[in-house]
C-alpha cells in the first residue's frame, strides 16, 4: 500500500523551505568522524543483553566479572556473552584483563558520563539536549 501527500501537506509539514537544512545559529554541524564514533557507541548500548551486562557487572561486588559468571544469570552460551563483552570492549564501556585462561571485565569509569558529554557539546546535537547537566 502506498500513499502519498499533496502539496498543500507537504507544505504545512516543510513550511516555506527557507531553514531546511541550515545550521542552526551557535551550532557547528556534526562532523562525520564524530557521528560514526557516536553511532558505535549507541548501537553497542541498543541490546538489551549488553545493557544488562553492563550493569551486572557495574553492580557486582567486585565490580569485574568473567564471562563464566555471566552466563548463567542471562541464560546465554559463553560464546554469545563474549560476543557481545567484546562489543562492550570496543565502544570503551569495559576493559578487559586476562588472567590465565580466563578473561575479566570492569566497567570503564565515567563511559556513560562521557557519552552524554558528547552529546551535549555544542555542535548540531548539542541543542537536542535540555537536561541540566549539560549546562
Amino acid at each position: 500500500m502506498t500513499t502519498t501527500t499533496s502539496p498543500e501537506a507537504a507544505a504545512r509539514l516543510v513550511g516555506d523551505g527557507a531553514d531546511c537544512c541550515e545550521p542552526q545559529p551557535g551550532t557547528a554541524p556534526l562532523e562525520a568522524e564524530p557521528a560514526a564514533e557516536l553511532a558505535a557507541k549507541f548501537k553497542a548500548l541498543g541490546d538489551a543483553n549488553r545493557l544488562l551486562l553492563l550493569a551486572m557487572i557495574a553492580s557486582g561486588e567486585s565490580a569485574e566479572a568473567c564471562v563464566c559468571d555471566l552466563t548463567g544469570p542471562l541464560g546465554l552460551g559463553q560464546p554469545t556473552v563474549s560476543h557481545h563483552l567484546k562489543i562492550l570492549v570496543d565502544a570503551g564501556f569495559l576493559t578487559r584483563e586476562k588472567r590465565g585462561t580466563w578473561s575479566y571485565y570492569s566497567v570503564v569509569p565515567g563511559a556513560l558520563s562521557e557519552l552524554c558529554a558528547e552529546l551535549c557539546k555544542e555542535s548540531a546535537l548539542g541543542g537536542l539536549m535540555d537536561a541540566p547537566s549539560c549546562d
